[in-house]
């Protein structure tokens, strides 16, 4: 059965040895972070402080900070699970024939059950406070020295398209002001940001309705960072990942619906062109990314549980939390890639890459200048655009081994011929580029090359024993008691 809430998905973290309660005092400012990036630089547990410094709210981190633990919030044996079923469910073809179209009906009525459910109240209004109440009383984080104070860095931001009525939900940080107004770090390609242009050019109302739910069941938060088409619903994707709706339920003050069973929900609203400065901030480069400004959300009601706990992460240096989530957004994804480029083999994005500097791509090369249709059609696709630098190989090289890569790539490139340089859309995040949002990218054909390609010299075989030989060396390897 899929986790009905958070506390649900804590109980599974430790029942399978995969959290550790910290029960003494830790400091939300800096401690807590130092406490959880040495836990996932050192491959250990989710860490639930009980006593957190100045509240009485218990925090939970790197509850994503591994692939096990991953599996466990998607209660699955592997991430690559959830991409075959992807896979089933793009190849749904109504069949012809009675026989045929009941056969599907099981198949049909799954799809259905993905929606989420509105319901009329849950244990997020166990406590609604429309006055008297203060950010301050959560222990939100200040997570690196240089930060320009306590950032949410874990929330669930939902907004609705003005024109089309559709919700959205992303994560995007949220720099605390004071007791009752944050920062809103909506970057201009967010769907947030979309959402607030829209909202500005219609001129239909001065404030935009937004509210924050922190603390969910795993599927839900993690669907809040899921590269989505537009007007796709993120919590209909949680359906999917949790094979049953999600219950939501409306807001005591908006006109917005937000997860029954989440932790804390902040309700408020955007004042359009109102501006603050948001930042620094220790971002998932690993680089403090610079202050700019960026809306202002002000919270006129916040509605909790009773005994709620905050659910945080802290990007960094790689490899962090965040890190795990990507990676199986890797795997998860790569049917729907497929659908698109099915050339493509496998596709992998190193840590040290964080996200959009470095792709690798495994092609099943079929004619000249392949590789490069493939890098420019990735360019083209959503999120991916950002990719700074992608290097393409040839579908025997296996792209989860960025040391096999390299040597491939670094023996297969003449580097005139195979790199090219094109211009564009980057991350926000990147601060090396020539100006904010728009730069350029790499792209690098580290296949074999043919002589349709110009290239007519003989390629060489990688040196490799036979299988032969390498299975005679086995026994007399074990005999030698080297095994």
């Amino acid at each position: 059965m899929p986790y009905t809430d958070l506390r649900e998905f804590i109980r599974a973290l430790e029942e399978k040895g995969e959290l550790k309660r910290i029960p003494f005092e830790v400091d939300p400012v800096l401690e807590i972070t130092e406490f959880a990036d040495r836990a996932v630089k050192r491959g250990g547990p989710a860490l639930l402080f009980e006593k957190p410094k100045g509240s009485s709210v218990p925090v939970l981190i790197n509850a994503f900070a591994s692939m096990r633990r991953m599996e466990i919030a998607l209660e699955v044996a592997s991430v690559d699970d959830v991409a075959r079923r992807i896979s089933e469910f793009l190849e749904v073809r109504m069949p012809q024939g009675l026989i045929g179209k009941l056969k599907m009906l099981p198949k049909l009525a799954e799809m259905g059950s993905f929606f989420p459910r509105e319901v009329t109240s849950g244990p997020c209004k166990e406590v609604i406070r429309k006055d008297g109440f203060s950010l301050q009383e959560f222990p939100i984080l200040h997570c690196w020295p240089a930060d320009g104070g306590r950032f949410i860095t874990l929330p669930m931001v939902f907004s609705r398209n003005p024109e089309t009525g559709k919700r959205n939900c992303g994560m995007y940080r949220m720099q605390v002001y004071d007791q009752r107004t944050t920062g809103m770090h909506w970057q201009t390609h967010k769907q947030g940001a979309e959402h607030y242009r829209r909202m500005k050019a219609l001129g239909r109302s001065a404030r935009m309705e937004v509210a924050v739910a922190i603390g969910a069941d795993p599927a839900a938060m993690y669907s809040a960072i899921l590269p989505l088409p537009p007007d796709l619903d993120e919590m209909m994707i949680a359906g999917f990942l949790r094979s049953k709706p999600v219950e939501m339920v409306k807001c005591e003050t908006l006109d917005l619906e937000v997860p029954a069973q989440a932790e804390i929900v902040l309700e408020g609203y955007v004042e359009l062109g109102e501006l603050r400065r948001e930042g620094p901030f220790g971002d998932h480069t690993g680089y403090y990314s610079l202050e700019d400004d960026y809306p202002v959300f002000h919270v006129t009601c916040v509605t909790h549980r009773k005994d709620p706990i905050y659910a945080a992460t802290i990007v960094g240096p790689p490899p962090m939390e965040d890190f795990y989530m990507g990676k199986a957004i890797e795997r998860i994804f790569l049917p729907l890639m497929r659908m698109q480029l099915p050339e493509v083999r496998d596709i992998s994005m190193p840590a040290e890459g964080v996200f959009h500097n470095l792709i690798l791509v495994a092609i099943r090369k079929s004619y000249p200048g392949h590789a490069r249709k493939v890098m420019h059609a990735i360019w083209g696709m959503g999120q991916a655009m950002f990719s700074k630098c992608i290097v393409v190989v040839d579908e025997d090289v296996d792209v989860q081994n960025s040391g096999e890569v390299a040597w491939r790539a670094l023996n297969n490139i003449d580097p005139q011929r195979d790199i090219e340089f094109a211009m564009g859309p980057v991350d926000s995040l990147d601060h090396a580029s020539r100006l904010a949002n728009y730069g350029s990218k790499m792209g690098v054909d580290a296949t074999r090359k043919w002589p349709e390609e110009g290239f007519t010299r003989p390629w060489p075989d990688v040196a490799r024993m036979s299988p032969e030989v390498a299975r005679r060396v086995d026994d007399l390897w074990k005999k030698a008691g080297l095994a």
